[in-house]
């Protein structure tokens, strides 16, 4: 368990700044020119159409760079999983923007296109997408190994990050890391019949870690999947996003799939499980408003950089400002139940798309969310006895230790699609 207080994570910055910062390099546009190297192939797998398919990535470099160990960031591209390119404008200018600043970069394709358009065949395209960026991650530390000034890449340093569906695939690849996590959206003998969750789309044996995570505009399914120990990310996300929620939502792309976790409950979890973050709200946003060549869509990507900037220096050791963590909930002790294989099971999808209850166990209250309202809240004790009943008619409610008392209860919800009932502990 990798737990620091602030104070410590700044003593530890300070006595371990990252050497190649100086000069202003990774804060600022220290570079005028980038040179691309395009279609390099990282690896291939098998589509869902069962064809082979050769995987490849554009790298980015500041040109005329003379560094020998970079920090890299690699970019996965939008487009519901079904479309998209390593050539689209937002990951293109990402790229660019960072590579300048100093970042070796990487736009990748990966597998994508699925029918029919279902919650199955959605999950099975971001497993295919994960697979994927595990082998561009594998390329590089395979290079670094056999090569290592063919790409000059510090993999103590290795970044990765995307946009919608990019980012997406970013967080599953680093928060899902227990084949157990996948047993309520694919069965066992599906998952590990497209290669388990490393896959086999190249370079095998060598590690997949990564330094941190950014999260443009994306979701991970399950929002417990990121506990204690696990890497730091920076989210950017409109609140209006209407394909991948802001907080819990079903991605729709224009055919409803499958319900999954924003950059909200993203940011909440983190802060109960003091993994470092930085997040930054576009208030009345829609998806992905920084893709595009407009005044306002610049501006929002001048954004996206600047505060994404941030983030990554601080992880370099760049500066001893602290990560900015505005809004975090003040009671941040209570960690949420960490999902562990083979004891007491994992939510099913039904109960983990109808409700969020959180923090649980707590000290003295609880919240629960829903995706419908709730017409009626029961708590009984262990024996089935009625304790407090409520009926909030609306999609939130707060549930007070007060009158209830310490313990493990059952919490019954009803909502106006059907009930769901969950174990909750007051301490």
């Amino acid at each position: 368990m990798k737990i620091f207080t602030l104070l410590s994570f700044i003593f530890f910055i300070s006595l371990h700044g990252y050497s190649q910062c100086s000069g202003g390099r990774y804060e600022s546009d220290v570079f005028p020119a980038v040179t691309v190297t395009s279609n390099i192939v990282y690896g291939s797998n098998i589509s869902s159409s069962g064809a082979t398919t050769s995987l490849k990535l554009d790298f980015y470099e500041p040109t005329g760079d003379t560094e020998t160990k970079r920090p890299i960031v690699i970019f996965a591209h939008g487009g519901s999983f079904i479309g998209g390119s390593k050539t689209d404008t937002d990951v293109t200018e990402l790229c660019t923007r960072f590579a300048k600043k100093g970042f070796a970069c990487a736009s990748i394709d990966y597998r994508v296109g699925f029918f029919p358009f279902d919650s199955v065949n959605s999950v099975k395209a971001v497993v295919r997408a994960v697979q994927d960026m595990k082998g561009a991650l594998r390329f590089f530390y395979m290079n670094t190994s056999t090569n290592p000034s063919l790409y000059k890449i510090d993999t103590a340093n290795i970044f990765i990050g995307g946009s919608s569906a990019g980012a997406i695939t970013a967080l599953h690849t680093a928060y899902l890391d227990k084949e157990c996590e996948m047993n309520s959206h694919l069965s066992s003998v599906t998952y590990n019949s497209m290669g388990g969750i490393d896959g086999s789309s190249g370079n095998a044996g060598y590690s997949s870690a990564v330094k941190g995570v950014i999260n443009l505009c994306g979701a991970l399914a399950v929002y417990k999947w990121l506990d204690a120990g696990s890497v730091p990310f920076v989210s950017l996300h409109g609140t209006t996003d209407a394909v991948v929620g802001y907080n819990r939502q079903i991605v729709n792309p224009g055919v409803p799939l499958i319900y999954l976790d924003g950059s909200r409950m993203l940011f909440e979890q983190a802060a109960v499980v003091s993994v470092p973050n930085s997040f930054y709200t576009f208030k009345g946003a829609g998806h992905v408003p920084f893709a595009g060549t407009s005044a306002t869509q610049i501006a929002y990507m001048d954004t996206v950089v600047n505060f994404t900037r941030d983030f990554l220096v601080d992880q370099l050791g760049c500066t001893a400002t602290p990560l900015q963590l505005a809004n975090i909930p003040a009671q941040t002790a209570i960690l949420y139940p960490t999902i562990v294989c083979g004891v007491g099971g994992v939510a099913t999808l039904e109960e983990e798309k109808t409700c969020v209850i959180f923090p649980n166990p707590s000290e003295n209250r609880i919240f629960i969310e829903s995706t419908e309202t709730i017409k009626n809240i029961d708590i009984l004790d262990l024996t089935g006895k009625l304790l407090y009943t409520a009926q909030p008619t609306k999609t939130t409610f707060e549930l007070k230790k007060e009158g209830i008392g310490e313990g493990m209860f059952f919490v019954k919800i009803k909502t106006e699609k059907g009930e769901v009932t969950r174990k909750i502990i007051f301490k």
